[in-house]
Order: structure tokens, then sequence, then C-alpha cells
């Protein structure tokens, strides 16, 4: 049964209501999907939704925008001056749709998309691609079992279905 600290296996088909037909992400039988449960890695609600599965089991449940990534902002579109993106005097390639990591003035590390470029500025989205969607997971649980002790202080899963070090 899925509880915390546990390493959780599922499969997985991810829609939006809008458009069932249109696959958004997918975990299939050949490739699962490993986590520990209760660690923080995935969305709480969720983790809520699977709470006390066990192999076998099979889920079906929808998250609004609020339970998942939250509304799309335009507050995270943001223009950014075109010589930040220099490096000792040589301007970096950029293109529309390149996903770049970025710092934010607090020192935290934001991926954002770059939406438009002009002569002198670049624009960055800053939402999760996910941003404003209401999201459809269907699935089932292939295995649960105890992380050990190196996982849950690694934070991951490790071994065939995991990370290897």
């Amino acid at each position: 049964m899925i509880t915390k600290n546990h390493v959780v296996g599922l499969t997985y088909t991810l829609t939006s209501p809008d458009e069932e037909s249109q696959i958004i992400d997918e975990a299939t039988e050949d490739e699962p999907m490993y986590f520990i449960y209760g660690i923080g890695a995935l969305l709480e609600r969720f983790e809520h939704e699977i709470a006390n599965l066990s192999v076998g089991d099979t889920f079906d449940f929808i998250l609004t925008p609020q339970e998942a990534y939250g509304e799309y902002s335009m507050d995270e579109v943001i223009d950014l001056p075109k010589s930040i993106f220099m490096i000792d005097g040589v301007a970096l390639e950029l293109e529309v749709g390149v996903v770049l990591p970025m710092v934010d003035s607090q020192g935290n590390e934001r991926y954002g998309e770059i939406v438009d470029i002009t002569d002198d500025v670049v624009t960055m989205d800053f939402n999760h691609p996910l941003a404003g969607l209401t999201l459809h997971f269907r699935g089932k649980i292939v295995e649960v079992r105890p992380a050990t002790n190196e996982e849950l202080a690694h934070g991951h899963v490790h071994g065939p279905n995991g990370y290897e070090h």
C-alpha cells in the first residue's frame, strides 16, 4: 500500500479535459514513473489522490490549475535586456522556444522559455509549461516497496527503475 517513504512505480496518461485525445505526457508499462512517495517530489494533490493504493489499483482524477501548477500569469512573462545574454562580450545564440535556466534576484534558479527576441530585448515566459491547465490523470500502480535508507537520504529512487550512481 502506498504510504510515506515508499517507492511507487506507476503508469499514467496525462490529458486536459478540453482535449482528451491529445496526450500531454505519459508513463507506460515499458517505462513506468518511479518516485518516493511523501517527500514532496510530486504535486501534493496528485499524491493525495494515490494515497493508500496498492499494486494493480487504477486511478482517474482531475486537478484544477490551482491544485496543479497555478493559473497562467502575464506577470511571469518578462522582458529582459539582451545584454544579459552575453558571456565575455559574446552574445549567446538565442532562439524562440528554447528553455533556459535563469537566476532571479533572490538567487533562485528558474526556467524560462524564450517567446520573443528583438534587437534589444529577450522576452521570457517563466510560467510552468502546464500553468493554467486542468489536468486529467489516468493510470495504474505497478510497484510499491519501502524506500531504502540510501534512497531516502538521496531523495530519489535507485536501481534499475531509478537513478544509477
